[in-house]
């Protein structure tokens, strides 16, 4: 018998990387700071009421032009190289696919993200993850950056639950995503969502509210920042983003990994029982 999936689900920018992807090395070989880039984003978007996730990636596009870089897959590849994550997240994934291979389940991870997913196929732990969806951009004939081809914002981040849990990976198959499907790859009880803030609610709460586990990270020394989110019921557990050996994070994770393993050995004790009368 095939062994039961769990799927653990991540955020990037202040989940797993320290700061805003961008902010690492796209940002400074503009000649802006973090904060400039950001201000002039966010200046853009309230002028022509622009969705904020459409208007980054427009500026993106806008301020290369400018500084007269080349946009396209080299160079973002290029700027992931530089990316800083928390404690243990480079070790992370092998570490908790052994230990939920110990307890008899297979452990996949997942990256929603509303950054740059050719940023990320740059960075190190890019290879870790059976699937990474975000935002990306269409190219020309000259391998040139010119519209977006995919974007993940806040509330389009949900889709991918569902696509994850059906095991439709495809992001332009709107008919089997949307189709009753009685017997998913992954159940919603085997899914694990980390994120860090209010942009991660839609899929804090869908996978809560389904039975799964959503876990908010902090940095050291900010609680108060997601406090609330565990105060208003949207997560199960708030944790230090440290994913270091022995974390209170890694600890936790394995705890349910432990529950989601007895409640599948439990299930097929029934299913056994009931072939038997």
């Amino acid at each position: 018998m095939a062994k039961p999936i769990i799927a653990l689900m991540y955020d990037f920018d202040r989940t797993l990387a320290l700061e805003d992807m961008q902010n690492f090395s796209f940002i400074p070989k503009l000649g802006y700071t973090p904060e400039e880039f950001w201000a002039k984003t966010e200046e853009f978007c309230k002028k022509y009421d622009m969705d904020k996730i459409l208007g980054y990636l427009y500026m993106m596009i806008h301020c290369c032009k400018e500084k007269g870089i080349k946009l396209d897959r080299i160079f973002l590849h290029e700027c992931g190289k530089n990316i800083k994550f928390f404690d243990g997240v480079t070790t992370w994934f092998n570490r908790i696919n052994e230990y939920a291979s110990q307890k008899g389940l297979i452990c996949e991870h997942y990256l929603i993200t509303s950054g740059n997913k050719e940023i990320v196929e740059g960075c190190p732990i890019f290879k870790d993850f059976k699937q990474v969806f975000g935002c990306e951009y269409l190219y020309n004939e000259n391998e040139d950056a010119f519209w977006p081809r995919t974007i993940v914002n806040y509330t389009l981040k949900t889709q991918y639950i569902f696509r994850i849990s059906k095991g439709v990976i495809n992001t332009n198959d709107d008919k089997e995503v949307n189709e009753k499907t009685p017997n998913r790859r992954i159940i919603y009880q085997n899914m694990i969502y980390l994120g860090d803030g209010l942009t991660d609610v839609p899929c804090m709460i869908l996978v809560k509210e389904n039975g799964g586990t959503s876990i908010a990270v902090y940095p050291k020394g900010s609680q108060d920042k997601v406090a609330h989110l565990f105060e208003d019921g949207r997560v199960n557990y708030i944790c230090k983003a440290d994913y270091s050996s022995n974390s209170e994070l890694e600890k936790v994770v394995k705890l349910i990994i432990d529950g989601i393993s007895i409640r599948e050995t439990l299930e097929l004790k029934r299913e056994k029982t009931e072939k038997q009368l």
